[in-house]
């Protein structure tokens, strides 16, 4: 049996959401939800993690990718189907369409991360790269649309995909019923209209909080001017929410459903899916862990208990690495400084014996001797070090100090 929605672009209500849970029975799962104790206590009331990072493709894109396209006339299938995207949207689109049968072509950046170039060709798509940023990829994209007749497969911006994106709504209040508060990460909008809808349908004492990257963020403007505005250059390491605009059928529900919307840092992000990966054992990637961030950046502003959605887990591995480096620096674990020392035999291992005794780590070592800055019986040290918190890496200055030692930084 197959259920359609509405093709008109219209308002979507919590029936369109029902009808896109039928339609995606036995397509995707029902991911799990997970208690956090370490969060719990933060907070001071319950916290549950939605784990969407657990959905095939690795993200909650393939509900609204597939109920888009199973909507489709049959003619439009014939025709195929086209997106852009950087990763998630990618998959998404390229597995819900071979699951019902229909062509796909999706375009890429150039320098998109090759484990997800390959996961969307894995999934059945025909994948060009183009463009060096995804505003490029999109264009053209769009340009096939219309050269070919492929209907164009939106990210955000179409009922059905925020339909589709609601049924993590309806998830959440039936696994966690006493819910008080749901935190969404954003970046068009599509996620956090479609849990809105639902949510405040059935539970409207529910406060429904979206979460933007403080880089990426056009929704506090857009809302503010009570129109979508774009944002010059979205930076953010979080590439699953870096939207310049909002889309205009979110930015509607967002306006009258949401309770409100949040920016996170960099350094929020990152410690938070540092968390994720140490404390709750989840693989998210920076947009998911969005949701983390917020509850890491205030965390006693939230009426419990509260359920944190993690979107996604596509991240590259070069990526996370460079981002867990950032996590732990900004959690206080990594502390690099340079210091002056008199150059003679074993003035470097005594700098050693002076770490080894303040219980740091040693990371790398740079020793450097012929700097024209340095005076004849100077060498320079910059030293990169493992520790155990913001109060250790004070200890272990101080402990240089003590022993002599000038730090520069």
């Amino acid at each position: 049996m197959s259920f359609r929605l509405p093709q008109v672009l219209g308002p979507v209500i919590l029936d369109d959401v029902r009808g896109a849970q039928k339609m995606l029975s036995g397509v995707a799962r029902m991911t799990p939800m997970e208690g956090s104790r370490h969060l719990s206590a933060l907070v001071g009331a319950p916290v549950h993690l939605k784990c969407e990072n657990l959905q095939r493709t690795g993200s909650f894109k393939l509900r609204g990718a597939y109920v888009r396209i199973s909507g489709l006339r049959p003619e439009e299938r014939a025709a195929g189907v086209v997106a852009a995207s950087a990763g998630n949207h990618a998959q998404g689109v390229a597995l819900a369409s071979s699951l019902l049968g229909v062509r796909s072509t999706v375009f890429m950046p150039v320098g998109a991360p090759l484990p997800k170039v390959a996961a969307t060709r894995e999934y059945g798509a025909d994948v060009r790269l183009v463009g060096q940023v995804v505003d490029e990829t999109l264009e053209r994209a769009q340009e096939f649309a219309q050269e070919s007749g492929a209907v164009f497969i939106h990210p955000f911006d179409h009922p059905d995909i925020v339909a589709g994106q609601g049924t993590l709504g309806l998830e959440i209040l039936e696994q966690c019923p006493e819910v008080r508060t749901i935190l969404v990460g954003m970046g068009g909008g599509g996620l956090a209209a479609g849990v809105a809808v639902a949510v405040k349908a059935l539970r409207p004492d529910v406060k429904v909080i979206g979460v933007q990257a403080e880089g990426a963020a056009a929704y506090p403007p857009s809302l503010a001017a009570g129109r979508p505005v774009s944002i010059p250059t979205p930076v953010t390491m979080a590439d699953g929410i870096k939207v310049g605009r909002p889309g205009d059928v979110p930015f509607k529900i967002v306006g009258d459903l949401v309770d409100e919307v949040r920016t996170v840092s960099e350094d929020a992000l990152s410690s938070a899916l540092l968390l994720c990966l140490e404390r709750a054992k989840l693989v998210v990637e920076p947009a998911g862990a969005s949701t983390v961030a917020a509850l890491l950046s205030d965390p006693r502003s939230f009426d419990g208990p509260v359920v944190a959605l993690l979107s996604g887990g596509n991240v590259d591995p070069l990526l996370m690495q460079r981002i867990l480096r950032h996590g732990m620096a900004a959690a206080g674990r990594y502390l690099s400084l340079r210091l002056r020392l008199t150059d003679r035999p074993g003035a470097l291992a005594a700098l050693l014996g002076t770490l080894s005794v303040a219980d740091a780590n040693v990371l790398d070592v740079s020793h450097v001797r012929t700097d024209p800055r340095l005076g004849l019986t100077e060498a320079e040290v910059e030293l990169h070090l493992e520790t155990k918190g913001p109060e250790h890496c004070d200890e272990v200055a101080a402990a240089l100090r003590d022993a002599g030692y000038t730090v520069l930084g």
